[in-house]
């Protein structure tokens, strides 16, 4: 239960990288009026003339549990210095859900994304904005895969522009001009303009951002039916490829517009995980194969059909530790091996009452081994189709949701 002293309160105030960095009059009367503050070593160093004799310093270090914990010792407002826009992928949103209503005020700066642009003279209103400081691919990838003409990223050092293009051009995102802003808004100020495929193994100093400017935009539209015949088969089997008609029935009913994750289990070639990623490009896919051939296959279908920021494991789906993985919301079975009792009763219960599966059955006894596990489970079918594609056996389509139906 988190606890709040009645006088803890908030103030951030925007700053940038400068080594004397000027604030106003009145903010600097602010400062002086105050006892406590907060911010990185960094900030700390930058603004240590402008602080009182008597002033206190919490740093803000990870783990950020210490860090609340040192605030809420205090009964009185806390300055907090952050870098850029507070407001804009900055600490206040973390102070906000931390403390809410404790931020009484946040003065911005220009964040570097906005510094970046004026250095380049490049309109910025139209730009796509995604954070990979300390966050996963997931929302770069979504851009990625929308087309976006213009996408602002501000990076870390982990993710650094070198790592980025390298990614970017892994899936085939080639035509991008990379715009790289280092140690923005003082004198040490240095700005790149590089076609992509000439950033990688390059080092930038850090602090940086980047805009990623794409040379002929076009207007996106997501593939609707990857053909079978242009994905890399497991073991030059063609017929494991589940079918396009089939396929696009099986994303359908997965119904993964209203989404936010699939598990996709005994992928094979990856085509559903790999159609499903690119249709609803906001998906966290999760991915599950058996077979070793399995990473092969994910790496360069993927990479083939320009689809990355799919989560894959290999190795038996019920041997997994499930537990640690964002939960799903639908799910597919494309793969069983034999289990699947055991693996209808894993994925329902951890989808709960907004699940929904999916499963493709080639076989009477599959059919009725799938109907068996879902009535057993508290599940019911809730949608049945029969389908043949050119000569191949004809395939059952059957959708199931929670509930007797």
């Amino acid at each position: 239960m988190k606890h709040h002293n009645s006088g803890l309160s908030f103030i951030v105030l925007g700053m940038n990288d400068e080594e004397a960095p000027q604030f106003s009059a009145d903010l600097q009367a602010l400062i002086a009026q105050h006892r406590i503050f907060s911010g990185g070593r960094r900030h700390r160093e930058l603004v240590a003339a402008l602080l009182p004799e008597d002033a206190l310093w919490i740093d803000i270090t990870v783990p950020l549990e210490d860090v609340y914990a040192q605030y809420r010792q205090h009964d009185a407002p806390v300055v907090v210095f952050a870098s850029g826009d507070p407001l804009f992928f900055g600490f206040t949103t973390t102070l906000m859900r931390e403390f809410p209503g404790r931020v009484e005020r946040t003065v911005p700066s220009f964040s570097s994304l906005q510094m970046l642009a004026h250095a380049l003279r490049l309109p910025y209103h139209d730009m796509y904005v995604v954070s990979l400081t300390g966050r996963p691919w997931h929302e770069f990838d979504r851009a990625l895969i929308e087309r976006r003409a213009k996408v602002g990223v501000l990076t870390d050092k982990k993710h650094t522009p070198s790592v980025i293009a390298q990614h970017m051009l892994d899936y085939g995102y080639e035509g991008y001009t990379m715009h790289i802003g280092v140690l923005l808004g003082g004198e040490r100020q240095e700005t790149y303009s590089l076609p992509l495929e000439e950033v990688p193994g390059r080092d930038f100093a850090h602090p940086n951002c980047l805009i990623l400017e794409h040379k002929a935009p076009t207007q996106y539209a997501a593939p609707l039916g990857l053909k079978e015949l242009d994905f890399f088969p497991l073991n030059g089997r063609v017929n494991m490829i589940t079918k396009m008609p089939i396929r696009l029935v099986s994303l359908s009913l997965l119904e993964l517009e209203q989404r936010r994750c699939l598990w996709d289990v005994g992928f094979c070639t990856g085509s559903v995980s790999i159609e499903a990623k690119l249709r609803y490009p906001h998906l966290h896919v999760q991915s599950f194969e058996i077979r070793p051939e399995g990473d092969e296959l994910m790496q360069t279908n993927s990479r083939r059909f320009h689809a990355p920021g799919i989560d894959y494991l290999i190795g038996d789906f019920l041997q997994q530790d499930l537990e640690r993985l964002p939960r799903p919301e639908a799910a597919f079975i494309g793969g069983h091996g034999g289990h699947l009792q055991e693996f209808v009763e894993r994925l329902t219960a951890l989808m709960g009452e907004r699940g929904v599966l999916v499963f493709n059955s080639v076989s009477t006894e599959t059919l009725d081994n799938f109907r068996a596990a879902v009535a057993s489970v508290g599940w019911h079918i809730s949608y049945e189709t029969l389908l043949a594609v050119d000569q191949h056996n004809p395939i059952t389509i059957l959708q199931a949701k929670p509930g007797q139906g």
